[in-house]
C-alpha cells in the first residue's frame, strides 16, 4: 500500500484536544507590537512577551510558549485597507496587528519530524511517549506557512523539552516504517498558562 509522502515541515497544526476533550478549532485573539521585527508564519510557536504582547519563540529546547500563531490581521500602513493574513511580516507599523493563536494548553498538534532544518527524518514506536524539541527556522514568506518541526535526534526522557510524542501518524509511515509526523502536546510546566513564570521576557 502507497502512503502519501511528506516532502516538507509545515510547523505545528492543532487537530484535537488531550483525553477526547471537545475541540472546536477556537483562537484567541493576542496583540503584536507595532513595528515588531521578526516574521510570525502560520503554525509558528509564539510566546507572550513582558509587555503583554506576543512574539516567535525561538526557543528549540527552552521554549516558553503561550501557542502557535495562526493568522494575522492589521490595517496596511499605506493603503489602510484591514488585512487578514496567513503570516506577519516583519517591521509591520500599525497600531492595531492582533493574531489568531491556538493556546489551549491541552491541545494536540500534528508536526513533520525532522532531521535538520530541510529533511524529513523519522522516529518509531518507541519514540512515542518520550520528549522532544522543536526545530526553530523561518517559514515561506510565498505561502505564509510555517517550516517548523520536531528534531527526532532530541528524542529522549528529558523532561524539561518542551513537547510529549503522543502517538505517530500512520497514514505517513515511510518505506523503513518509520513515522515521518508525530501527534504532541506541550508538557506540563512548559505552556505559559501552566507556568509559574507568568510572561516570558521581551527579547
Amino acid at each position: 500500500m502507497a502512503y502519501p509522502t511528506v516532502s516538507k515541515p509545515y510547523g505545528l497544526l492543532p487537530v484535537n484536544l488531550i483525553g477526547g476533550q471537545v475541540f472546536a478549532g477556537s483562537t484567541r485573539l493576542m496583540s503584536v507590537a507595532s513595528g515588531y521585527g521578526t516574521d510570525i508564519f502560520y503554525g509558528d510557536v509564539v510566546k507572550r512577551a513582558s509587555d503583554g504582547t506576543i512574539q516567535k519563540d525561538t526557543g528549540t529546547s527552552t521554549a516558553t510558549p503561550v501557542g502557535i500563531f495562526l493568522g494575522c490581521a492589521f490595517t496596511n500602513p499605506t493603503t489602510k485597507q484591514f488585512l487578514q493574513q496567513q503570516y506577519y511580516p516583519a517591521s509591520t507599523v500599525a497600531s492595531d496587528i492582533v493574531a489568531y493563536v491556538c493556546d489551549d494548553p491541552d491541545a494536540l498538534f500534528k508536526v513533520a519530524v525532522l532531521s535538520d532544518s530541510t529533511t524529513i527524518g523519522g522516529l518509531t514506536q518507541t519514540d512515542v511517549g518520550n520528549n522532544v524539541s522543536i526545530l526553530v527556522t523561518a517559514g515561506s514568506t510565498t505561502t505564509g506557512d510555517s517550516k517548523e518541526g520536531i528534531l527526532n535526534s532530541t528524542s529522549t526522557a528529558t523532561t524539561t523539552l518542551p513537547f510529549r510524542i503522543i502517538a505517530g501518524v500512520q497514514e505517513t509511515v515511510n518505506a523503513s516504517g518509520s513515522f515521518t509526523e508525530v501527534i504532541v502536546k506541550w508538557n506540563m510546566g512548559v505552556h505559559t498558562y501552566y507556568s509559574a513564570t507568568p510572561v516570558a521576557t521581551a527579547a
